[in-house]
């Protein structure tokens, strides 16, 4: 019986055993190189971990899978409502809170934090009315505001189809929904019916929660969504990207130069464009209501939140490089979600933040940036 026989240029048959023996060597020379393959960046860290605003959760969702991809960094981020995400940081069990209202100066010393803007976007309302297409409802400030004060109950109030005389709108009473959780989405949306409203702002005000005077509450950008989608003759407000993923029908509002303005990247810009953040103490910056034909009236900006003394440089470190990132190569992922991202000026100055406040045993944990935005 033949022990090994090979392929030769005569034609002779090869044994199993010699096969076997190749493709196994082969097998493991792969392994090896496919292991000896270095990441983008190696972690210093397995993961961090976040809680916070829902406003801005699709696209720090879709950040942090891209970034451990190349990384092995995990980001473990919870879309709780910026209320909970700036309770969690404050008792330093995350590494990071997120806050669509941004907090004073005052506070944030007080706290030991820092916060810098993240991303922008978009406030829209929603509704579920039988028979109207999407962007095709017309609101003015007043509608808005009286819709959630409970004074107007019905879609076809003559109120209504004064400034939409093309709809044909049903005699259906009005389902106000709103946040049940303490949400930056209701902080800007509030602070907007605010500005536009003299009744709003004496009886009610702006604020993470407030007393709403009718409705039923959700809790995150998603349970308005969900119930929104849900209940017919309803309404409500989600940032932007919510209302495209669950397919809602989105009204036009009127901005501040008259004109009805349907929401859009390029409307959430324009709002964002007249932004002083030079000027603005601890980058806090309201956005509802800016100049300019095409801003769209509520806008605004989400924030992140960490602790000025660090006692894990390395996490610190690692965390900062995430931002980093997201500032650097996440501008194209974020409006494909239709978010605006951060002015490279607005970024330079948060980075130079960085270095200045954000330290580990006395030592700066931030030195310099690696390279530009798109790099």
């Amino acid at each position: 019986m033949e022990k090994f026989m090979y392929v030769t240029a005569r034609g002779k048959r090869a044994s199993w055993a010699m096969t076997a023996a190749i493709a196994l060597a082969f097998m493991a020379c792969l392994a090896l190189s496919m292991t000896a393959v270095p990441r983008v960046f190696a972690a210093e860290v397995e993961s961090v971990s976040g809680a916070g605003a829902s406003f801005p959760y699709p696209v720090y969702s879709k950040w942090g899978n891209s970034y451990s991809q190349i990384s092995g960094l995990k980001i473990n981020y919870q879309s709780i409502g910026s209320g909970g995400g700036i309770a969690q940081i404050k008792a330093k069990s995350v590494d990071f809170g997120a806050s669509d209202e941004p907090m004073k100066a005052a506070e944030l010393d007080k706290e030991g934090l820092i916060q810098f803007p993240m991303i922008m976007g978009g406030v829209v309302p929603v509704v579920n009315i039988e028979g109207v297409r999407r962007g095709k409802l017309r609101l003015t400030p007043e509608l808005i505001s009286d819709i959630y004060l409970g004074k107007i109950k019905s879609w076809n109030d003559r109120r209504i189809l004064a400034v939409n005389p093309d709809l044909k709108l049903p005699d259906e009473e009005i389902t106000v929904v709103h946040r049940a959780d303490g949400s930056g989405t209701t902080w800007i949306f509030t602070t907007y019916l605010t500005e536009v409203s003299e009744e709003w702002k004496s009886k009610i005000g702006s604020g993470k929660t407030v007393s709403w005077p009718t409705g039923l509450g959700a809790k995150g950008n998603e349970g308005v969504s969900s119930l929104v989608a849900k209940t017919s003759g309803s309404i409500g407000y989600v940032e932007f990207a919510y209302a495209l993923k669950q397919r809602l029908k989105y009204a036009l509002l009127q901005n501040s130069t008259g004109r009805f303005i349907s929401p859009t990247i390029e409307a959430f810009q324009s709002s964002c464009a007249n932004a002083d953040w030079k000027n603005a103490a601890g980058f806090y910056m309201v956005l509802v209501n800016q100049p300019g034909e095409k801003s769209w009236p509520i806008t605004g900006a989400s924030y992140i939140l960490v602790h000025k003394d660090q006692a894990d440089a390395q996490k610190a470190k690692a965390l900062l490089k995430f931002f980093d990132w997201c500032f650097k190569n996440g501008a194209q992922q974020a409006i494909s979600l239709h978010y605006v991202p951060i002015p490279d000026k607005v970024y330079d100055m948060v980075e130079s933040n960085w270095k200045k406040e954000i330290s580990s045993s006395g030592q700066p944990v931030w030195e310099t940036k690696t390279s530009k935005r798109g790099e």
